[in-house]
This record gives C-alpha cells, sequence and structure tokens, in this order.
C-alpha cells in the first residue's frame, strides 16, 4: 500500500511566517512534505535569470534552518510541475497540495492550468490560496479598495510546526547543486535573501530610514538608502504585504514621520493594484494593452538596443542606471522609468525588445508590476500620460553632483563636476590630462534630443478610434467608477 502524504508546494512564497499553506498542512492527520520546483520551462523562459534563482535558493536555504528544528526541509526538485507530480502520485498517495495563486506571465498560468487536470485525474485536492490580496476572477475594480484595507489589517496567520516523520525517497529530479554551480556563491552586492533579512531591512527603515523618503525617493543614489528596498522580499515571498503594513502602523515611529510612511503604504497598495491588473489580463507581457498602439512603427535599431542593454549609449545618467542594475539588481523607480522612456520614445524601440532585459536583471521582478509599468512609460495605454523623461534634465535634477554617474561609470570620475551630466560639451582644453571614451564625446544618439517620429506617432494615436476606445475599456477594469449624476 501506498504511503499517504500532503504537499506545501512553494512558488512565489519563500517564507515560514504568515503563510496559510503550512498552516493548513500543519492541520491534517497525514503528515506533509514541501517542496519547491526549479522548473526548466520557467527557468528556462526569457524572463528569468541566474540572480532570480540565486535569490531564491539563499531564501530557501534560510527556511531550511528554521525548519531544521522540526525534522522539516523544503525539498527541491529539478522538474516541471507536470512530470514531478505525476511522479510523486504515482509512488505515493498525495491527498493534498496547498500553494499560493499566482499572478505571472502564461507561461506560469499554462503550467498550473496543466496541473488543475493533472490532480483532478489524480484525485488529489488542490487547495490555493489568495495571494495578499489579488482576487482571482474580478471583473472591474468595485470595492477592490475596502478589500484591500481588509486584508492589510486581517490577522497575521500564525505558523506553528510539529516534527516531521515522514521520509522522502530519492527521485530521479532531486536537485544536484553541481548543474547549479552559479548557486554556490551569491554576489555581496544583491540584497541578502530570506525573511529575516526582510524583516531586517524593513525595520532599519520604520527606526532610520524613512525620515528621506519622500525627500530623496528620485535619487538615484541617495535613495538606495532612503526607500524601504523591501521589494525583492515581496516578490518572492520573504514577507507578506500585511506584515509590513501592521509593522508601520504600529510602530512608534509611525506617527513622528506620519507623512513618509503613509506615502510608503501607498505605494505598498498600489503595487497590489498593479498585480491586479495582471491577474485579469496578463497579456501585457506581450501585447500592448491598448490594441490601438499594436500600430505603432519603431525603427528597431539592434545597435542602439545594444547599447543601452551594456550602458553604452553615451548618456551618462542613462549608462549608469543600466551598469547599477547589472551589478546591484536594483534601482529607484524613477530611474527605471527614465531607462524605458529613453529605449521608447529616444532609441526608438518597441518596448517588448526591451522588456525581458530589465526582467532578468530586477532582483525584484514581479511580472505584474514588470509589464503594466513597462507599457505605461513606453505610453502604449492608453489611459495613462505619455511621459518623456530627458536623461540630461533628469541628471541635472536628480544627481545635481553627479555621485551617482561617477561611481557607476569610473571612466567619467576625473571630470569636472559642471560637464558630468554633458560630457559632449568638454573641449580638447578641458580634457587636457584627461581621457574619456569617445562614445561620451560622441553618443548613440544626438544629444539634442529633438522630438522623434515615434513620440509623434504616440501622440497622435491618441485621437485614433481604436484607442479611444480601447482606452474606455480598461477604465472600466482597472479604475473605480465614480457615480453618474442622473
Amino acid at each position: 500500500m501506498k504511503k499517504s502524504l500532503n504537499v506545501v508546494w512553494l512558488k512565489r512564497d519563500l517564507r515560514t511566517d504568515d503563510h496559510e499553506s503550512f498552516y493548513h498542512a500543519e492541520k491534517l492527520c497525514d503528515d506533509y512534505i514541501v517542496v519547491y520546483l526549479f522548473e526548466p520551462k520557467q527557468i528556462n523562459y526569457s524572463d528569468y535569470s541566474y540572480r532570480h534563482q540565486n535569490f531564491i535558493f539563499n531564501s530557501i536555504l534560510e527556511m531550511n534552518k528554521n525548519l531544521s528544528l522540526f525534522n522539516r526541509q523544503v525539498h527541491i526538485f529539478h522538474a516541471d510541475a507536470d512530470v514531478f507530480f505525476n511522479y510523486l502520485s504515482e509512488k505515493y498517495k498525495v491527498n493534498s497540495v496547498f500553494s499560493y495563486q499566482e499572478s505571472g506571465i502564461k507561461n506560469s498560468w499554462d503550467r498550473d492550468q496543466k496541473i488543475a487536470k493533472l490532480f483532478q485525474l489524480k484525485s488529489i485536492k488542490w487547495k490555493e490560496f489568495e495571494n495578499q490580496s489579488v482576487k482571482r476572477g474580478l471583473a472591474n475594480r468595485k470595492g477592490w479598495d475596502k478589500l484591500w484595507f481588509e486584508y492589510a489589517n486581517s490577522k497575521i496567520t500564525s505558523n506553528n510546526f510539529t516534527k516531521n516523520d515522514f521520509n522522502l525517497d530519492e527521485t530521479p529530479f532531486d536537485f544536484n547543486i553541481e548543474k547549479f554551480s552559479f548557486l554556490k556563491s551569491y554576489p555581496t552586492k544583491f540584497q541578502p535573501a530570506g525573511e529575516e533579512y526582510a524583516l531586517k531591512y524593513l525595520d532599519s527603515f520604520i527606526q532610520n530610514r524613512v525620515k528621506d523618503y519622500n525627500k530623496y525617493i528620485s535619487q538615484p543614489e541617495r535613495s538606495r538608502y532612503s526607500c524601504g528596498r523591501i521589494s525583492t522580499y515581496l516578490s518572492w515571498g520573504n514577507i507578506t504585504a500585511r506584515q509590513i503594513f501592521q509593522r508601520v502602523k504600529k510602530s512608534q515611529e509611525y506617527q513622528m514621520n506620519k507623512r513618509n510612511f503613509d506615502s510608503f503604504l501607498t505605494r505598498l497598495k498600489w503595487r497590489s493594484h498593479f498585480i491586479q491588473k495582471f491577474e485579469v489580463d496578463c497579456s501585457y507581457e506581450k501585447i500592448s494593452i491598448n490594441r490601438g498602439y499594436e500600430q505603432m512603427n519603431y525603427p528597431n535599431n539592434n545597435f542602439l538596443l545594444d547599447q543601452w542593454k551594456k550602458g553604452q549609449t553615451g548618456f551618462p545618467l542613462v549608462d549608469a542606471c543600466m551598469r547599477c542594475l547589472i551589478d546591484t539588481g536594483w534601482l529607484n523607480f524613477r530611474m527605471r522609468a527614465m531607462l524605458v522612456s529613453f529605449l521608447c520614445h529616444y532609441l526608438e524601440q518597441d518596448w517588448r525588445r526591451g522588456v525581458y532585459h530589465l526582467a532578468q536583471l530586477f532582483l525584484d521582478y514581479e511580472p505584474g508590476i514588470h509589464y503594466p509599468q513597462f507599457q505605461m512609460q513606453a505610453g502604449v495605454t492608453g489611459i495613462n500620460a505619455i511621459r518623456v523623461y530627458n536623461p540630461v534634465k533628469q541628471s541635472k535634477e536628480k544627481d545635481v553632483d553627479g555621485k551617482f554617474i561617477k561611481k557607476w561609470i569610473p571612466e567619467l570620475s576625473k571630470i569636472n563636476s559642471a560637464f558630468i551630466h554633458e560630457p559632449w560639451k568638454l573641449t580638447d582644453i578641458d580634457l587636457i590630462g584627461i581621457s574619456i571614451p569617445e562614445i561620451y564625446r560622441v553618443p548613440v544618439i544626438s544629444f539634442k534630443l529633438s522630438t522623434t517620429p515615434v513620440k509623434k506617432q504616440l501622440w497622435e494615436l491618441r485621437k485614433d478610434d481604436l484607442v479611444k476606445k480601447e482606452s474606455k475599456r480598461l477604465l472600466r477594469i482597472h479604475v473605480r467608477q465614480k457615480k453618474i449624476k442622473k
């Protein structure tokens, strides 16, 4: 007779506290195992990168430190979900599987649909829990704000663990770190992984860093300290929005820095708002959500795209931001928006040509944030203002002394700060005794940053009938509707 067991299947919920799957698995008679799958069809997809896997792996290592006290561990496997669960159900009597809903790209949605059919065929109960107040099957935003606040103020799940008595046999899919040798070391410039660090970062923000939150939020260098820096922990589920909301609200510091904290909590809610958009329609990944903008015509110069990806455009702030991302995996929101704007509005690239590159670089990559925001900054939603960020203007305003630029572009470190934002203005006399790369004397496009045909198209399409029709459709779905006066 097959041994009976239950399964906690981890995805973007890498923590041991405020965790519904663990809570309900503990209530059942039969013991359970905890699994994480490095799925080839997921990790080999265009949006994934080694840095994501590294953060995931190190988050699991920390979970295992906590679970080892109860003779438990997160078992890591290298297999696609349907293959793994089919094997597991042949070897054991799998009664129930617990996991969180995932508001991911179509790739993960298709996976879950396949798994649902498999579990139904195998008579396995699959309990999926709502992920941080993102509602599945929501037709519009009526009452959504109220539901979010109800979640944020609801009781945090207290997880208590019992001793494990179940011994899992070896499988053909057991994780072999030799095949993932890049996981043996974690880059020191990345934020450290795991729920312990999530709480440390949050507490340091609450106790000290919050005081400059609004003041420096748009500055690329100072924001690295003054921002919450918890987006990565939220993206991979080291911490929940509910934990953050209540920890902030209950802190002694809240009233002393109420304005800054409220701005921070507003953005926490915005995060769920954008993930809710993606939950409703994951085609954001590949198609302009306003179908009218599929009429756009982009030159799509490959050389310009490659220079943008490498941080070699000749525009100091653009290049510094890209190099910072490559090295550390994090950048503040304003600079992310500028990178996308520069790509689409000045280099005249279709937004799809850069969307996976940044997805791979962002250590805090969250599909529900990434694709809607990318389209917003590209100007193809029809319901948001077309924001064109001039990189020279942003540089002068947000990195006044050039500290961020000089940090990430050491080739320009000896330049007088008066020229750091526009090095092409340096004369031969200014460069006596100094050598800078030619790209900063002659950038990949004209430093005058004139209006491009792409920008003209974007504005002209605002008047297009299909764009207008699509804009109304999107507003009905994603925006709270005000009562119409009779």
